[in-house]
């Protein structure tokens, strides 16, 4: 099986690939990237694109369609990649996350690939707080990055049949460690400011609603997509990935890390205003599909992982949120540098 992977040097790239490496060994693995943070390192031995057979960079939206040739399955994970960046970069967001994300869906039907796993996000359900929500009830995506994978899964839908088998991943908030970390996530952060500075500042009231899923499952799930058959589900499934038991409130995630990092001490900022992005997500669909590819780390796990690795680099930058490990920060250096221009097109 030959597998193409977009946006393969980011933070879920050089997991999945290591995962992908073992589960299905006999398979090619091509990686196409931008770029943006392939020097945002976490202390690797080696460069992860080395796991990849070939590796290709470029940006999406002027994707090669060549490359999709003898290719059986697409990873789709390039995308603008969170909330602050896709408000802050709300064309770049369009072009990259839904324009440049259906041609090259539309070009690997053409081309005859068979299985089309698109990354999309829990938060397209907004906020609820009238239980948790399944992949039949109504969505309320409340930012651009959102609205961007609520868009997606809507034009692939009507392009999957059985022979283009397309799998849309609700992921659940992603954590845990890569060679590619990111800082900018809930418990990544929470870990982070554990060690450096021995406390945990909750920005909100510590009540909204966090789903998590480490990227060592969400790396499960997208195998378990990529060899589907339409039997599991039918030619075009959006279905949430997570587990239910990883429906956590952001303050209990910050008690956790200081449970679990001595001395360690946690303040929520009781008087800031409500969070509107607070969701509960019920996973019995992806429970009933994928019973072989469940979630296997725990919160506890993932919290360890994160310690070790960040320990093991010996981090200790009580300023991370101005770092290579906070993308909003490196796309604006880039800019500032003339590197990249507003659009996040490169400059020559």
């Amino acid at each position: 099986m030959k597998i193409l992977v977009t946006g393969n040097a980011g933070y879920i790239g050089p997991v999945l690939v290591r995962h992908l490496r073992k589960a299905m060994p006999p398979g090619q693995y091509v990686g196409y990237d931008a770029g943006y943070f392939g020097h945002c390192l976490t202390a690797p031995k080696y460069l992860p694109e080395r796991d990849f057979d070939v590796q290709h960079w470029g940006d999406i939206r002027s994707f090669p369609v060549e490359l999709l040739d003898g290719i059986d399955a697409v990873v789709h994970l390039a995308a603008v990649s969170n909330d602050p960046i896709g408000n802050r970069f709300a064309v770049a967001t369009e072009e990259i996350n839904i324009d440049a994300g259906k041609r090259l869906a539309l070009a690997a039907k053409a081309r005859g690939v068979k299985h089309f796993v698109f990354a999309s996000s829990c938060s397209i359900y907004g906020f609820a707080d009238d239980g948790a929500k399944t992949e039949g009830h109504a969505l309320n995506p409340l930012t651009a990055y959102a609205r961007s994978k609520v868009a997606m899964e809507q034009a692939l839908e009507p392009m999957a049949n059985d022979d283009f088998v397309v799998t849309a991943l609700r992921f659940a908030t992603a954590c845990g460690w890569s060679h590619r970390l990111r800082l900018d996530l809930v418990l990544n952060d929470f870990v982070a400011c554990a060690l450096a500075s021995g406390e945990i500042n909750v920005l909100s009231d510590g009540s909204p609603w966090r789903p998590l899923i480490d990227v060592q499952d969400m790396s499960r799930a997208i195998e378990w997509a990529i060899s589907r058959t339409v039997e599991n589900g039918q030619a075009f499934v959006a279905v949430n990935a997570g587990t239910d038991s990883a429906n956590y409130q952001v303050k209990d995630l910050a008690d956790a890390v200081a449970r679990m990092i001595p001395g360690v001490r946690v303040t929520i900022n009781a008087d800031a205003p409500a969070d509107k992005r607070s969701y509960r997500v019920d996973f019995s669909l992806f429970r009933r599909l994928a019973p072989h590819h469940q979630p296997q780390l725990g919160l506890e796990q993932s919290i360890a992982r994160l310690q070790r690795g960040l320990e093991s680099m010996g981090f200790s930058d009580r300023q991370f949120r101005s770092s290579i490990f906070i993308r909003m920060k490196v796309l604006e250096n880039q800019i500032e540098a003339g590197l990249i221009d507003e659009k996040l097109r490169w400059l020559p």
